[in-house]
């Protein structure tokens, strides 16, 4: 608990008594200005002239006093406030009682010492709010609030002018202190507030308008008595200035003590730019005014410092804004306008290098299943070892979402490679990120100078092929050669064809039967998808899925392949055909957003969700277990059936199967194959059976290709198969024959 908190929680709460001050206080003010105003200014009241003035500011001594009880006397800024404020008070309350029936003391007296020590007192409390809240920034905000004191200080030394003048010229030793120590004090509270108010996101309380305006109304009441000082008269209107400066500062600080209010009010200042233009705008003023006539020399030389400090801040917002369009916001690194800007320079006369483009693999699969908190600080993380693994003359930069870049100068093909082969083997371990470990790896597209081009624009562009070769051969890294242009080409061509295809009604789904091994009794069918391009014909998923994963196309292509697939089971409802369909998601599908989405459609076809079953791989559940599991036990809960897939590919660890949310497990047809061969492989089949079963999970085997190994895996116990020698995967209008052909030949087998 911070040191704050703590003190506030000891903190009595605040008490009725103190707004029962706070009123009389305010109460007493405004019947004490309206009587000034409304009376007759040649006409001494005793009582309302002289005792009102003292009552209200007594009014304040006691809301000063109850927020130091409040506070116990531990906050130096309530203390000090709340000294100020008794001090004048008590030199009011002794200048009364010396009055003995006169307008005004001549001669000066002990309530001289008393509004002496409310100067200092004041200030010490001003600079011990701004120091508190000056830790935590940082040197241009201390400069702004020396322009804006600055700017004050000018414009008040130029109308003190004529006061400091006759003050030191002639007069009485009171007169003098009175024309030049008294307005010398408050040129240092108007300074002291003009720098607060330059102080962009300065906040020095809950009530600091209120603060700022007593305290101009303060001085202003000493500058019109400096002024007028011979004709002064207790009662007269200026007389309010000190009493409302009183006030305010008592007000100020009871809203300081009340700490809990302050923390739930919002933050409202001076608007940013509003206080530095109005101190430079002072500056200039007073210069101007110098221009025409004669002025004090200190009035000259305030302006003119303010106006030679206010250049700095601007400089460095030049700077820093520089800086900024350079660098990422996020890792701190240079950004792709840096590159662009560094990179140029460097492949100046034909010197070698290397351009790499890195992009983290299944990086959106941390997004989604985790939130981008935690993307966010694995990017942090990832940025961090990449610098630990370059050369001091190299240049890292990230270029946006997950992709980085790197240009090593003066590298070799081979050193290139090396530097490749240490980026790859720095992710080899686990980043940890708050209280989990994530495994992550990067495809590295490498583009050599001058082999492959002088121009920052080309070698990006051929970059880019080669990390997308990288990425889909899965090799990690890959040097660009000018055989890649070709396939890149396609791959890119087809990306933009299968959008049009998504948008169009070139995308079919085909059907693939499953059956109950028992009795070959059809229990569902597998939803396969199929492209029909109008150039290449029929097109298998392995020859667009890939690209339309890392094109993040996969959402809208499982969006449409749910929505048609319900419809279709919908239909076959209607003509008395009751089988599961399964859909294949892969991992930048399973989002918080699925079960919604997927029930939305079930309640508008009508459809139980029984009937609906989905298909996740291994390696999705491994890579983002926690978010991923969350989502399917939402959709199993609502009665939405879920099936791992390929199991035995991926990861193959067994002590997740127990807590993961899955109804039955597919066999991968690499364990089916291998059945019609080798005697191990029909006992691990076997083997994966009981576990799956002695687990509560059913077990399906694809890729079935002869009587035999369905005969085998009907022995062995498999509840479920599908493949070729049971039927290939047909169109939606030809289910219904066929289901009911193959249920004839069974009845009859």
């Amino acid at each position: 608990m911070r040191r704050d908190e703590a003190r506030a929680g000891r903190r009595p709460p605040r008490q009725g008594h103190a707004r029962a001050l706070m009123v009389t206080m305010v109460v007493l003010l405004v019947v004490y200005t309206a009587g000034l105003l409304l009376g007759d200014p040649a006409t001494f009241d005793p009582l309302l002239d002289g005792w009102l003035c003292i009552f209200t500011e007594f009014a304040a001594v006691g809301v000063c006093i109850s927020a130091m009880v409040r506070t116990r006397f531990a906050e130096p800024q309530i203390v000090l406030g709340a000294a100020a404020a008794i001090a004048y008070s008590a030199g009011d309350a002794y200048y009364a009682a010396s009055l003995a029936g006169a307008d005004a003391l001549t001669d000066a007296s002990v309530a001289d010492i008393a509004y002496f020590a409310f100067y200092p007192l004041m200030l010490g409390a001003l600079g011990v709010v701004v120091l508190q809240r000056l830790r935590r920034t940082v040197w241009p905000l201390l400069l702004e609030s020396v322009v804006g004191a600055l700017g004050a200080a000018s414009i008040m030394a130029l109308i003190l002018a004529p006061v400091l003048h006759a003050g030191t010229t002639d007069g009485t030793t009171f007169e003098v202190i009175v024309a030049v120590v008294y307005p010398l004090l408050d040129l240092l509270l108007i300074t002291a507030i003009g720098g607060i108010l330059a102080s962009r996101g300065l906040d020095i309380g809950p009530r600091w308008p209120v603060l700022i305006a007593g305290l101009v109304l303060f001085s202003a009441a000493d500058v019109a008595y400096a002024l007028g000082m011979q004709d002064y008269a207790v009662g007269s209107i200026i007389d309010v200035g000190w009493v409302a400066g009183v006030a305010a500062i008592a007000a100020w600080v009871d809203g300081a003590a009340d700490i809990d209010r302050h923390r739930l009010r919002r933050h409202r200042g001076v608007p940013e730019l509003a206080a530095p233009v109005v101190s430079t705008a002072a500056a200039l003023a007073v210069l101007v005014v110098g221009s025409q006539q004669r002025i004090p020399v200190l009035a000259v030389v305030f302006a003119a410092s303010a106006l030679a400090l206010a250049v700095v801040p601007l400089a460095f917002r030049n700077r820093v804004l520089v800086m900024l369009s350079r660098t990422d916001e996020l890792t701190g690194l240079p950004n792709r306008r840096a590159l662009f800007a560094d990179v140029p320079e460097r492949l100046r006369g034909g010197r070698p290098g290397a351009l790499f483009l890195l992009d983290l693999d299944r990086f959106k699969h941390v997004n989604d299943a985790l939130g981008h908190d935690v993307g966010d600080a694995l990017l942090v993380q990832v940025g961090a070892r990449f610098a630990a693994q370059l050369r001091p003359g190299d240049l890292l930069a990230r270029l946006g979402g997950d992709e980085f870049a790197v240009f090593l100068d003066g590298a070799s093909e081979d050193e290139a490679l090396a530097a490749a082969l240490r980026l790859e083997a720095e992710l080899a371990t686990p980043v940890q990120v708050g209280s989990g470990a994530l495994q992550i790896s990067a495809s590295i597209g490498i583009a050599l100078t001058p082999e492959h081009g002088t121009g920052i624009g080309l070698l990006m562009r051929k970059a880019d092929i080669a990390m997308f070769r990288a990425k889909s051969d899965r090799t990690g890294h890959h040097v660009y050669s000018a055989a890649d242009d070709d396939d890149g080409a396609l791959r890119l061509r087809t990306v933009q064809e299968l959008r049009t295809a998504l948008a169009g009604n070139e995308l079919e789904l085909y059907y693939q039967p499953k059956v109950r091994l028992s009795d070959l009794h059809v229990t569902g069918v597998e939803a396969l998808v199929r492209w029909n391009h109008p150039t290449r014909g029929r097109l298998s998923p392995d020859a667009f899925l890939p690209l339309a994963e890392e094109a993040g196309l996969m959402p809208a292509l499982s969006e449409l392949v749910l929505g048609r697939a319900i419809r279709r089971v919908a239909r076959w409802r209607t003509e008395g055909l009751d089988v599961t369909v399964a859909v294949n998601l892969s991992g930048s599908c399973i989002l918080p957003c699925l079960p919604h989405q997927i029930l939305t459609l079930l309640e508008e076809h009508d459809v139980p969700p029984s009937a609906i079953m989905l298909e996740i791989t291994e390696d999705v559940l491994m890579s983002t277990p926690a978010g991923t599991a969350a989502v399917l036990a939402r959709l199993r809960a609502e009665g939405i059936q879920i099936s791992l897939d390929d199991f035995g590919t991926g990861y193959s660890s067994l002590a997740y199967l127990r807590d993961l949310p899955v109804d039955e497990l597919k066999l991968d047809r690499s364990f089916i194959t291998a059945m019609r061969e080798d005697q191990r492989a029909i006992g691990l089949v076997g083997s994966i059976i009981d576990l799956a079963h002695s687990l509560g999970l059913r077990v399906v085997a694809e890729g079935v290709s002869d009587e035999r190994v369905r005969e085998e895996l009907r022995e062995r116990g498999c509840d479920f198969a599908q493949g070729f020698h049971i039927s290939e995967p047909l169109p939606a209008r030809e289910v219904p024959a066929w289901i009911a052909a193959h249920s004839l030949d069974a009845a009859c087998g």
